[in-house]
Parts: C-alpha cells; sequence; structure tokens
C-alpha cells in the first residue's frame, strides 16, 4: 500500500495496481484481497490503494506506474447503494471505512477512478470490475438520477470491463498482458465486456440476431398462409436461367451432427439488444432489453449480447463458467493475513467486524429474486467448496484471528442453505432458461438434499476450540422444509435465540412480483421451527424481514402486511424499503411499469408502483405501525382507503386516533417509539455475503512474472469455453 512496503519488499515497480473505494482488508470475503492474492499466487507483484482522493490524479501515481495495467473497483457495494439510503438520504456511516468514517468516496466511485487513473498514466490499460460494474454493464436505469444512464465502459474509457466471478478471466487476462498481447486484441474471454466499432464481430462466420425475433416486444404479425398461392416477381431477372435456384445435393445428417452444428451456430450468434438511445426513451423497449438480458444469462446456453452507444457497440460476452470446486478451494486457501492493513491501527471498520469469525463456504443463489444483485453479479449456479477447505479455515479463525473467542458468526454465504445444491442432470442445466429453480414452484429437477450441509455443521461444532457455529446468512425456509432433518440440526445446535428469515411480504400479488413463495411457506417452517425447539428444550424466535414499497405492491397490500404483524405480534425494529438497483428485475418493473418476467409489448401486464415520497414513507410506516410517529400518516391514509375502521383503542383496531401526550400512559397494546431505525441495505452483499456484493502487498518478497513460481490449484482453471440476496 505504499512505496515504503515495495522498498522493503525490494521491488521497484508493481505489475499489477487495484484502485479500491473500500478499506484494505486482507480477508476472502473482501474483493480486492481476494483479487490480489490470487494475482500473488500467479507471481505478479500487486499494490493496493485504497480510497484514494480523487480530487486529483496525483493519489494514482503514490505506487508507480503499473507494468501491466491498473485494476478499478467501487468496492464490495456499489458506491450509490453504499452512500445513500432508499431516500435518497447520505448515510451516517460508511461500514467498509475505518471508523465508519463517510464520505471517503465519491459517487459512481469506479467512473471516477477510472477516469483519474487514466489522466494519471495515459498509456496505461485500465479494467473495471466489481459489483458496480457488473451492475452497470449495459444501459441501466439509475434511481439516484432517476433516468437511464450509459453502459459505465463509456463513461468510464475502461479497456476491459469484468462481471461476476471473475477469477478465471483475471488469471488469463494478466498472463496474456504479461506474454506482451495487447489488451485491445483480447476479446475472447467470458464473462468480460468491451467497446467495439459498430456493426463489429469477431469472425466472419459469426452472425446477428436482433432480440426482438427471441423475444418479441410489440405487435407481431400475423403468420402467413403456406397453402397460399402468391405469384413470383422475376421482373428483376436477366433471363430464365438466372431466376433458377441452385440445386444441392441433400446430405443426411446423424442427430449428433445437427446437434453439434446447431451448437457451433448458437456459440457464433450476437443478440442484439435495442441501442441505448431507443431503451432511454422507451420503457417497453427497456424491459425487453432487461428480460433478455436474465434470459441469456445461463453459461450453458448464453449468447453473446452487444448494444449500440451512439457511433460504438458495447459486446459483452457470455457470463464465465463457474469454478468447480477444487478451484474455489484453491482461492480460499491462499495465504490471506485474515485482518486489516496495519496502516490502520487500531480503527473499527464495521464492515470487518461483521465477519470477522464468518466462513463463506459457496457462491451464486438460484433464487432469482426480483429486487436481489446476486443473480446479476455471481450467477444461479451453485460453487462450494469441498468439507476439507472449509474446516481449514474454521481452525484459521481459531488460531490467527485476534479476539476469537469459540463462536463462529457464520457458516454461509448468499444463502444459508445451498450449499452443494444443484441440477440432477448437468445437460438439462446446460439448457434450462428458467430465471428461477424455486418460483413459482421448486424445479423437479433441481436436488434438495441437505445431507451434505448436515455433515459440514457435525464436523464444524467437532472442530476443538469452537464452543458455537451460528447460521446468519439469509435461510431459504421453502428448501429447508424438504429437509425436516435440516431444520431440526439447525434449530437444535445452530440458533442462539433468535432466526432471522425473510419472506419479504404476505400478499400473493406482491410476492409474484418478488419471485418468493407463498406465506403458506414461512407458516409451514415456523411449524416446524417451533416444534423442534421445544424438543431441544429452548425458547427461540423467528425474526421476518419484509420490503416496503416493491413494485407491484398496493396501499392494500401494505395494510394486510401491517395487519398480520399485529396479529402475530411482531414489532419489526428493522424495516427496508424497496431500493431499486441496477440491471434488476424488480428495477425494470419501478422504471418502465412493465413485468419483464413475461413476454413484453406495449399492451402486457401494467405494474403499479410506490415512486412518490410519500406514498413509499407510508408503506414504510405500515411495516412500523406501532410507532406514534407514524400514527398520523397512517390515520390520513387509512381514511382515504375507506378503512377507518381500524382507527381505535380496541383490539382489533391498527392504531390509536390521537397522539399520546407527552409523560403519559400509553393505550393497552400500543408502545412507544423505539431507537432510531436505520434502513437495512440488501443488494449484493457485505463481505461475508448476505443479501445486495460481496489487494495486496505480500509480507514477504515475491517473485516477478518472469520468474518461475510453483503451479497453484489455480493453474487447474481452464480458458477453453465449453458448449453449450441478503
Amino acid at each position: 500500500m505504499s512505496r515504503a512496503e515495495m522498498a522493503k519488499l525490494g521491488w521497484d515497480e508493481c505489475d499489477v495496481i487495484l484502485v479500491t473505494g473500500d478499506a484494505y482488508i486482507d480477508h476472502p470475503s473482501f474483493g480486492m484481497a481476494l483479487i490480489g492474492r490470487l494475482l500473488e499466487a500467479q507471481g505478479f507483484r500487486v499494490g493496493i490503494i485504497s480510497q484514494p482522493d480523487w480530487h486529483s490524479a496525483e493519489p494514482f501515481r503514490a505506487l508507480g506506474k503499473p507494468r501491466l495495467y491498473f485494476g478499478i473497483t467501487a468496492g464490495n457495494m456499489d458506491s450509490m447503494i453504499n452512500r445513500y439510503t432508499a431516500d435518497r438520504k447520505i448515510r451516517s456511516e460508511d461500514a467498509y471505512t475505518p471508523n465508519g468514517e463517510p464520505n471517503k468516496r465519491p459517487d459512481r466511485a469506479l467512473t471516477v477512478y477510472a477516469q483519474r487513473a487514466r489522466e494519471a498514466y495515459p498509456d496505461v490499460p485500465i479494467v473495471v470490475g466489481s459489483i458496480e460494474a457488473s451492475l452497470r454493464r449495459i444501459a441501466h436505469f439509475d434511481y439516484w438520477s432517476d433516468k437511464v444512464r450509459r453502459s459505465v465502459l463509456p463513461d468510464s474509457k475502461a479497456d476491459l470491463l469484468l462481471y461476476g466471478n471473475a477469477e478465471r478471466a483475471l488469471v488469463a487476462l494478466t498472463q496474456r498482458l504479461d506474454a506482451g498481447e495487447d489488451i485491445k486484441d483480447i476479446r475472447d474471454l467470458r464473462g468480460t465486456a468491451f467497446m467495439v466499432p459498430l456493426g463489429w464481430l469477431p469472425a466472419d462466420d459469426w452472425t446477428v440476431q436482433a432480440s426482438a425475433g427471441v423475444d418479441v416486444p410489440g405487435r407481431v404479425d400475423a403468420i402467413p398462409n403456406p397453402y397460399q398461392e402468391i405469384p413470383q416477381d422475376r421482373s428483376c431477372a436477366t433471363d430464365a436461367k438466372a431466376a433458377e435456384p441452385e440445386v444441392k445435393p441433400i446430405k443426411i445428417l446423424s442427430r449428433e451432427e445437427r446437434q453439434a452444428a446447431a451448437r457451433a451456430k448458437h456459440n457464433k450468434t450476437v443478440m442484439r439488444l435495442p441501442s441505448y438511445e431507443v431503451v432511454k426513451d422507451d420503457p417497453v423497449m427497456y424491459a425487453h432489453a432487461s428480460r433478455v438480458l436474465h434470459l441469456e444469462s445461463n453459461p450453458g446456453n448464453a449468447r453473446a449480447l452487444v448494444q449500440a452507444h451512439g457511433e460504438r457497440d458495447v459486446w459483452i460476452n457470455p457470463p464465465p463458467l463457474p469454478l468447480a470446486m477444487d478451484e474455489m478451494d484453491g482461492v480460499y486457501d491462499l495465504s490471506y493475513a485474515r485482518g486489516p492493513h496495519p496502516s490502520y491501527g487500531n480503527a473499527r471498520i464495521p464492515a470487518w467486524e461483521m465477519i470477522r469469525f464468518s466462513i463463506n463456504i459457496m457462491r451464486g443463489c438460484f433464487g432469482g429474486c426480483t429486487f436481489c444483485s446476486i443473480t446479476e453479479h455471481e450467477g444461479r449456479i451453485i460453487q462450494s467448496r469441498s468439507e476439507p477447505s472449509i474446516l481449514r479455515e474454521i481452525e484459521h479463525v481459531r488460531d490467527k484471528t485476534k479476539g476469537f473467542t469459540g463462536t463462529i458468526s457464520d457458516l454461509g454465504g448468499p444463502t444459508a442453505n445451498m450449499y452443494r445444491l444443484s441440477c440432477k442432470d448437468k445437460k438439462i442445466e446446460e439448457s434450462c432458461r428458467r430465471l428461477s429453480c424455486v418460483f413459482p414452484t421448486i424445479c423437479n429437477n433441481l436436488g434438495t438434499d441437505h445431507s451434505k450441509l448436515i455433515s459440514l455443521y457435525r464436523k464444524a461444532r467437532a472442530i476443538p476450540g469452537v464452543k458455537r457455529i451460528q447460521i446468519s446468512s439469509g435461510l431459504r425456509y421453502d428448501l429447508a422444509v424438504r429437509s425436516p432433518e435440516y431444520v431440526k440440526e439447525l434449530v437444535t445446535h445452530h440458533v442462539g435465540g433468535l432466526l432471522k428469515i425473510a419472506p419479504e411480504h404476505t400478499e400473493q400479488n406482491t410476492l409474484s412480483k418478488m419471485m418468493k413463495p407463498g406465506i403458506g411457506a414461512y407458516d409451514e417452517f415456523k411449524e416446524m421451527f417451533d416444534r423442534f425447539s421445544r424438543e431441544a428444550g429452548k425458547k427461540q424466535y423467528l425474526i421476518p424481514y419484509f420490503i416496503a414499497a416493491h413494485p407491484g405492491c398496493t396501499d392494500e397490500d401494505m395494510l394486510n402486511l401491517a395487519l398480520w404483524l399485529k396479529k402475530n405480534n411482531f414489532k419489526l425494529d428493522q424495516v427496508q424499503t424497496f431500493t431499486p438497483t441496477p440491471m434488476a428485475m424488480a428495477t425494470t418493473m419501478y422504471h418502465t411499469r412493465k413485468n419483464p418476467l413475461h413476454k413484453i409489448d406495449a399492451d402486457s401486464e401494467v405494474v403499479e408502483t410506490a415512486r412518490s415520497g410519500k406514498i413509499r414513507r407510508i408503506h414504510k410506516a405500515f411495516l412500523r405501525y406501532y410507532d406514534p410517529e407514524n400514527w398520523p400518516l397512517l390515520r390520513e391514509a387509512l381514511q382515504k382507503m375507506g378503512r377507518g375502521d381500524l382507527i381505535g383503542y380496541g383490539e382489533k383496531h391498527l392504531i390509536p386516533p390521537a397522539q399520546p401526550k407527552e409523560g403519559s400512559a400509553m393505550p393497552a397494546g400500543v408502545e412507544r417509539k423505539r431507537a432510531p431505525v436505520q434502513d437495512k441495505v440488501r443488494t449484493a452483499p457485505p463481505p461475508r455475503q448476505r443479501k445486495g456484493e460481496r489487494v495486496s502487498v505480500s509480507s514477504a518478497p515475491v517473485p516477478s512474472a518472469a520468474a518461475k513460481v510453483k503451479p497453484s490449484i489455480l493453474d487447474t482453471i481452464k480458458t477453453k469455453p465449453k458448449a453449450g440476496r441478503k
């Protein structure tokens, strides 16, 4: 992180300099540490510029000129979500900054950092990545400016964008640049995007298909009657012979040959999305482009995408292939220091405090919740670590992490219980185009056996020095009920009195827009949870999360949710108002009032959405119906809805008719306001990777890129393409 450290290591320059909007914490839950150690294992010298002052280019010259490239990231979260609440107010704390200090990164940090790095060294290639790059790789609706913005590529002037789980592309890119290849010639890596001239194709045998031909966004012309005789027009023919079609012999192909030919054609077809200039002004075409992008997200069958931005194209290669288990182990078994950089001293970094005793066991989520960014970033295919790798990391936490008292705070990832779950048939998985494996029902081809996770829990608990293992990641309870043995194991050994789960809503109208199961699945899980808690002799409770003002949610839906909360005696402290994150399908609903879960046209379903500030406040107030500060707003809303019968002091009433006098006793069943509440952000995950995203100077000399290095597990990564939230 400094010239002094470089001198101590004997470095005259860095091969790669990574710029991040977060504090540098050398732990695999933080993107820059993972990338830095990964490149270090390949023999490269990596420098980190953390949270630079962006008002000039000078801080970007702190480590000198990188030999290969600048790697730019906004950090573990999109910089706008990190800095602003759902009400567009600046947050008082930045969890990824020493002592939680706010305003240590600019708005749209990825673009600003890339521009400053270009200013510092104009001839050095710029590579951008992380959640902010993933979610802004095409034209996208930006909630904070309330307009459709261009892809981050033309604004940042980056040479290459990496999206999703980028380890494979990162290693291949760095090795090819080290071998002398020009970054402008590297156009074949999966999980990358770049700018090209309008109409550019990788080779002559590629074909372009308009996205409207796959998912028609408007009126469909009538199909011609094949039996109708239409006279041929030969007015352009010079003679009869020229008008005759060429006669070719018929070639009989086997089934395997036909399939191979179809795959080859599919893999060399690019889908052209409506241009930025079209989608910024046409909500129907924006919704259509969003739907096509999500349909082309399975690495097994996704095609390249291209979208015009003025006189140039943004070209997006298919998503990266998931890492195999040994490759995942190789990434997480690298030599992390497992703590903040020493330069921070004793400063408190909230995000580090949250995950310092947690273990990430998997990536990805096949739930497909429309409001969550995990799918767009990490994909739907679960990538899991092996048991030995996870158990080794628990031992490292026990032996190397200061302050460990015997409790592992979490053993999970994007979800608690998708570890090693996958499609029963690889061929079916590679051809599937479902947006979710569990909505509207759990797919028959999805394996739901939790036995491997139960085995992991038991072995982890048996490690000497480990007193307790908690499960804090979001639990997919509709999957959990498929395995009563898992629920019993969880409830008996891994719940510390309270378990947080996320029904998100109670009303089917809203749940269908979220792609979440009905409240009946919650009731089924609660029955199991209560029964196994009694059997274990424990008093334990479920703490549900809900979202206010989600697209498709009406005032009546929120009222019914509030009545359900009151009936079940829930008084929520932490509540969330829907935040439209770039590229999410729920954001498409918010912006266009169209539902991209179904085919789009001008006459398709209209999704009503709470957009005005007052309506969003009312929806949030329903979640905290017991708070006296919300009562005036709710009284007005209930009167307008014709539900004045819910205002009173009785058990059947939701809120009282009058405000309490200062110092007076509260009416029965009514509480005074609790402590101030801060919106909970759920987009790509915080570092431990819950729900909204998830470099490095070694303490020992690292050989130069030209030196021979011991092959690491990452050498097993194959770069040859195959066919085919909380």
